[in-house]
């Protein structure tokens, strides 16, 4: 049997009296309930599903196929964003060289880098017509990696459809 309830009681044949104490503790055999326990454990472990990594699908050039002209930008659509030092974001809008805003220190999070994008999203598109925003991201050497992922976040967020990761040049270093 697999759950017994087993009561040694060993009687003399005597009648004696009983006492509380002088009984056996009765014993349980829980091996049915072991065999349960370890097949349910099994059971949903097997079923459940584990945590996904969280990737952002980013479209890198080929570098097997011929090298084509570079591609113009407009200007007045362009949001340059500078990854510097200790956790700095430096933003202008335009090229280097003639930038159509000064540069401006914003920082990362909701409130700062979200914010300037849904901003800039909406102003670019009143002025060029409907067209959407280009997003350049340019971190430089002193910036660490966490804050070109905390800045590829921030742009799928705000749902740029163009954005790309280029080098910083060295007038864009002295912006910074």
């Amino acid at each position: 049997m697999m759950a017994e309830l087993a009561n040694n009681n060993s009687s003399k044949g005597k009648k004696e009296r009983s006492s509380l104490r002088n009984r056996p503790m009765p014993k349980v055999d829980l091996t049915a309930m072991v065999d349960l326990a370890f097949l349910l454990i099994t059971f949903f472990m097997l079923t459940t599903s584990l945590n996904t990594p969280n990737k952002l699908d980013v479209a890198m050039p080929d570098k097997t196929g011929p090298i084509s002209t570079p591609i113009l930008l407009s200007e007045d659509r362009t949001l340059n964003l500078l990854l510097g030092d200790n956790n700095e974001l430096t933003y202008y809008r335009g090229s280097a060289e003639s930038p159509k805003t000064n540069p401006q220190k914003v920082h990362y999070g909701k409130l700062g880098l979200g914010e300037l994008l849904a901003k800039m999203k909406a102003e670019i598109k009143q002025a060029s017509g409907g067209q959407d925003m280009i997003v350049l991201i340019k971190p430089s050497p002193a910036s660490v990696t966490r804050n070109l992922v905390d800045a590829l976040d921030a742009v799928q967020r705000a749902a740029v459809a163009r954005f790309m990761i280029t080098k910083i040049s060295d007038l864009e270093k002295k912006m910074l």
